[in-house]
């Protein structure tokens, strides 16, 4: 999921400067990339690849 968002984030500020608009606002084009690698390096750290229940049992 983590690396979907990445990609989502890499696109709108790829749009961004392809267009070449100006953003004033707290989002432009440097913080965008900067959000999608955090993005990106947290999904290939493993975090948001789910959670399953340890086994309570006799081996």
């Amino acid at each position: 999921m983590l690396a979907v968002g990445a990609a989502v984030v890499f696109a709108t500020a790829w749009i961004l400067h392809l267009t070449e608009t100006s953003t004033n606002l707290f989002f432009g084009t440097t913080s965008l990339m900067l959000l999608g690698l955090t993005l990106t390096a947290t999904h290939l750290a493993g975090f948001g690849a789910g959670w399953t229940p340890q086994r309570r049992g006799r081996r």
